[in-house]
């Protein structure tokens, strides 16, 4: 029996039963956790008697380091608090009441996306798109980053590279200030995983207005605001 795990059983037999609930049991054990790292090797020897002749020797604490203690990482204090979940509601009110986003070169390459493709789209079709761009980078056929997905066969021949703002001759000039700040968002959002899958896997979309030959090779999954999204039909072997 090792020398923590003797001290903490040690501990628990001798807690009174009012302790039983959680909260009690942590603060105790907490309380242990203090004792244990300020407790001398020689006090410990003395509590422990022969197991103590058993006990590993004792890891180096500096100053102001805390105890490796692993017998109570499991405990609820050692635990970080997770972080509640995001309520979606799809809504511009809902994206202007999020606080002011921040991020680097993969968040401002969605956030530009996002204002170039979406911004005049439902708050649910801009995180489609966002969802497209991420599938994209996630997938083997596609670059492995979103900057890479959304540069893809930019710097060639006007209007051929995958995303048109970035090859249509046109400077890219956030006119629209707010849309802006709404698309940072919706991109901070996206990033950080807190939106369920919209799309089935789309790795493609277009808008309602045109029909582009590759559509009708595709499979739609989604119909999301003004755009419809597709992905490459699975191809199995025949019998």
């Amino acid at each position: 029996m090792t020398l923590v795990v003797a001290l903490a059983l040690a501990a628990l037999f001798k807690a009174p039963a009012a302790l039983a609930d959680e909260a009690n049991l942590t603060t105790m054990f907490q309380q242990e956790e203090v004792h244990l790292a300020s407790m001398s090797e020689n006090r410990k020897r003395a509590l422990l008697g022969a197991d103590a002749k058993k006990a590993p020797a004792a890891e180096t604490v500096t100053k102001g380091q805390k105890p490796a203690l692993g017998w109570a990482s499991g405990w609820p204090w050692s635990k970080k608090a997770k972080q509640k979940p995001i309520e979606i509601a799809f809504t511009r009110s809902w994206i202007d009441a999020l606080p002011a986003a921040t991020g680097g070169a993969e968040w401002q390459c969605l956030s530009e996306a996002l204002y170039f493709e979406a911004r005049g789209e439902t708050v649910k079709g801009q995180f489609a798109v966002a969802e497209v761009i991420m599938n994209r980078a996630k997938s083997s056929k596609f670059p492995d980053t979103v900057c890479g997905v959304i540069r893809q066969g930019a710097g060639g021949r006007k209007h051929q590279c995958q995303f048109s703002y970035k090859c249509d001759g046109y400077a890219e000039v956030f006119s629209e200030k707010q849309a802006y700040e709404r698309m940072k968002k919706v991109a901070r959002v996206a990033l950080d995983g807190e939106v369920a899958p919209l799309t089935d896997g789309a790795t493609f979309y277009h808008t309602k207005v045109v029909r582009p030959r590759w559509s009708r090779k595709f499979h739609k999954t989604a119909t999301i605001g003004v755009h419809y999204f597709y992905r490459p039909e699975v191809r199995t072997a025949s019998n």
